[in-house]
């Protein structure tokens, strides 16, 4: 980080895009579901800063929703801060972090986090966004891929690849031997040109909305089957799984002591663990597992 980096403003310019990122993110939820609503709530953190924790239960479209940003700062544990990326105790941290649950196991799960975090003399930008589906669509994947790709490559063309095959690798079950989903974006510290950083966290942030909600709409009126949503839930408990024992974000909250019903708003509503479950070879179901287990290209 060179000494002609304004760090302070960055961090006004990060908190106010990602407050407008919630109010547009939300608006369009709320007009895709038809019927739910946002309900808000403001906290403060006794170490310093707060946020704006913003769900939706029982739409029509959303089982569960939650759109949250976050600005806080103040001093880490010692021993939580040596496992980061910058140094000292002192640190501020803003950021958005998204997760959508939607009723129909026919419309993916949905995943996305912005951030920037100031840990003593460094700063660096980090987020992503992925999809997981109960039911494989390819044309799905591919225009997930393809929409933030394009955000990508509007920056750098190496971004993509780079960005894509560490999302594979961050959102890995290693105890299940399988994906969480099919994938997306994850980056972090990107190299220390935190102007240009910004510029590419504000483009991914600006592609959720076109990248994730024409999937969504296509999905949301397909008939459902008690069988299908069974399905929904078994896979469900693998993204609890995930979420609790190898997410950043959530230990990243909880060690910080963030607001704990923020932090884990991104667990599913309806969820279940059936002791050694497979499903029958050559179903839908099996073939989401097989791609799971060997991801692929989808861009």
């Amino acid at each position: 980080m060179t000494a002609t980096v304004d760090v302070e403003g960055l961090k006004g310019r990060m908190a106010a895009f990602i407050q407008k990122l919630q109010d547009d993110i939300c608006g369009a939820l709320e007009q895709l579901d038809g019927q739910g609503r946002f309900r808000e709530d403001a906290w403060s953190r006794p170490g310093g800063g707060g946020g704006r924790s913003r769900v939706l239960e029982d739409g029509a479209v959303l089982e569960k929703a939650g759109v949250n940003i976050s600005i806080v700062h103040g001093e880490l544990e010692e021993a939580f801060a040596r496992k980061l990326q910058g140094e000292g105790r002192t640190f501020w941290a803003g950021g958005l972090s998204l997760v959508l649950h939607p009723k129909s196991p026919h419309v993916p799960t949905v995943h996305a986090n912005y951030r920037f975090i100031h840990q003593g003399g460094r700063a660096w930008f980090g987020g992503g966004a992925d999809l997981t589906p109960y039911y494989l669509d390819e044309a799905d994947a591919a225009h997930f891929h393809r929409t933030h790709k394009a955000a990508c490559d509007a920056h750098d063309p190496t971004y993509y690849p780079r960005f894509k095959a560490a999302c594979d690798s961050y959102f890995h079950l290693r105890h299940r031997g399988e994906a969480r989903g099919v994938g997306g974006l994850f980056f972090e510290n990107m190299g220390g040109d935190l102007e240009r950083e910004f510029a590419f966290v504000q483009a991914c942030g600006n592609s959720f909305i076109p990248a994730y909600l024409p999937i969504a709409r296509k999905h949301k009126d397909t008939p459902v089957t008690e069988a299908q949503r069974y399905w929904q839930e078994v896979r469900r408990g693998r993204y609890v799984e995930f979420n609790l024992v190898y997410d950043r974000g959530t230990i990243f909250g909880l060690e910080t002591q963030g607001r704990t019903e923020s932090i884990l708003m991104s667990l599913p509503p309806r969820v279940r663990w059936r002791y050694d479950y497979h499903p029958e070879p050559g179903t839908p179901e099996a073939r989401l597992v097989e791609v799971l287990r060997n991801p692929r290209e989808w861009a």
